[in-house]
């Protein structure tokens, strides 16, 4: 600093030839400054390639995880009604109309699902059948309401049901009855009712 402040007011040194002098610097200030820069420049530029690089792989996972689920749902016939098959032990299934809830949980409401109930057998045979039929969810003795909220990891998968099949003409038939109870049918019957 203090060589700085000598050279303000003096003239440039005269070398032989009437050129000036070269000025020599201190010995390693500025070169050290300037490398500095650099060092700090180099610092900046690798912490803003590594933010990029994060941002890049968190755009990726939230399309591979969220648009994935997204094309699933949409397959979802809302005119339709859909057969949820659980990942239970005893596989559970239940007939109804399907939504996304959001991306942890389906929304399932009017929903039916599959009674088997064994039927003594009467004097004249030995042989127990089993009587299949649908039942409409609400009224069971826990009296639960006409909509379930299942979790997405405890299906195992689900179908958009044909107008024409069996379990939709079921319903369609305990619908336009007014939502009578039907009587149970043996499984010899081809169309299952619907129990209230």
């Amino acid at each position: 600093m203090n060589d700085y402040l000598n050279r303000v007011g003096r003239p440039a040194p005269v070398a032989s030839g009437g050129l000036p002098a070269p000025v020599q610097q201190p010995a390693g200030g500025g070169s050290k400054k300037i490398k500095g820069r650099i060092d700090g420049l180099k610092l900046i530029f690798v912490i803003m390639l590594g933010a990029v690089a994060v941002l890049l792989i968190a755009l990726v996972a939230y399309i591979v995880v969220y648009k994935t689920d997204v094309s699933v749902t949409s397959k979802v016939n809302k005119d339709q009604y859909q057969a949820v098959f659980l990942n239970s032990a005893d596989g559970q299934v239940y007939f109804g109309k399907l939504k996304e809830l959001n991306r942890n949980y389906y929304q399932l409401s009017d929903i039916y699902y599959v009674r088997v109930q064994t039927v003594q057998p009467d004097k004249n045979t030995t042989q127990t059948q089993q009587s299949i039929s649908l039942a409409k969810l609400g009224n069971e003795i826990h009296g639960p309401e006409d909509v379930m909220y299942i979790n997405k990891d405890s299906v195992m998968f689900w179908e958009n049901l044909k107008a024409d099949g069996q379990v939709v003409k079921a319903i369609t038939e305990y619908v336009k009855n007014g939502a009578t109870q039907a009587t149970p049918t043996p499984n010899t019957s081809p169309t299952p009712t619907v129990k209230k």
